[in-house]
């Protein structure tokens, strides 16, 4: 009897092993990804996922889930399992978390020019800085673990840290704009900065055209001014203009708000501040300098 009982037991062994290896084989999608686990009621239409007993032979508790992505899914692993790097802030970008993050970066001293919203080479730049410190690779890509390890190393910004009266930092200045009333424009910093006898009275964010339309460099003077103007070749727009080389002239440019640097002009200095622009249209006189350089 005990002998009867032992080989009853011994083939109640193999038949469960044979069940629990079957469980653990490919699905024949040469991915290796395990079969769906049966469901809690078998032969039963509709059961869902969360119905299934966990490894463990444990029934899920009530607030279990599944990924909604397969783990071959390059966004959220490696063929290893490891959880990969999945992109939020990259080249190209315009929205206010590039904002937070160029202002996180200038607090650690890795972005030395105010937040734009716009991420571009220099944010880039400071972001493979940021990396380099932390160990991180050296992407100059914003991923969830470099997002991370900044929101940890800095604080949460102001309203003025995010938002400063200039966004950009002003170039130093050219040398002909250090004497009498000059609109001193630099295309590397991207600023205009109105001067009178080497001293800054105001500055603003500016935008110049593109490769095919460029803003010409050089020294120039305030032709004439229109406060309110409509482009005779492109029939835009031209609020505050102050004209300075054949039809070339600063003025605010509400595609300029709107868009940032993604956009460009025909060949004007695009200026987005309308309010500091208004100030300054009152300042100026016909007659006096403007300098564009780099």
């Amino acid at each position: 009897m005990k002998r009867s009982s032992a080989v009853i037991h011994r083939v109640v062994l193999a038949a469960v092993a044979v069940a629990l290896a079957a469980g653990c084989t490919p699905d024949g999608s040469g991915t290796g990804t395990p079969a769906a686990p049966p469901s809690a009621s078998a032969g039963t239409p509709g059961a869902t996922p969360t119905d299934a007993p966990t490894s463990d032979g444990k029934p899920p508790s009530p607030s279990a889930t599944f990924p909604t992505e397969s783990p071959s899914d390059p966004a959220s692993a490696d063929p290893s399992g490891t959880p990969s790097a999945k992109r939020l802030l990259g080249d190209g970008d315009e929205n206010e978390q590039v904002r937070e993050l160029q202002a996180r970066l200038r607090q650690l001293d890795f972005f030395d020019r105010a937040p734009t919203g716009f991420y571009g080479t220099m944010t880039a730049g400071a972001v493979k800085k940021f990396q380099a410190r932390r160990g991180l690779p050296e992407t100059g890509t914003v991923d969830e673990a470099t997002w991370s390890q900044l929101l940890s190393a800095s604080r949460k910004p102001t309203a003025d840290e995010l938002k400063p009266a200039t966004t950009n930092k002003l170039d130093t200045p050219d040398p002909r704009c250090m004497t009498g009333r000059v609109l001193c424009i630099s295309k590397e910093s991207r600023t205009l900065a109105w001067m009178i006898d080497g001293r800054v009275v105001s500055s603003m964010d500016v935008r110049f055209g593109s490769e095919n339309t460029p803003t010409r460099e050089g020294l120039f003077k305030v032709e004439w001014k229109a406060r309110e103007w409509t482009s005779t070749i492109y029939h835009t727009p031209m609020p505050y203009a102050m004209f300075f080389s054949r039809g070339q002239a600063v003025h605010y440019s509400a595609d300029f708000a709107a868009r940032g640097y993604a956009g460009a002009s025909h060949g004007c200095v695009n200026v987005r501040d309308r309010a500091k622009l208004s100030a300054l249209f009152d300042q100026v006189k016909p007659g006096d300098k403007v300098v564009v350089h780099w």
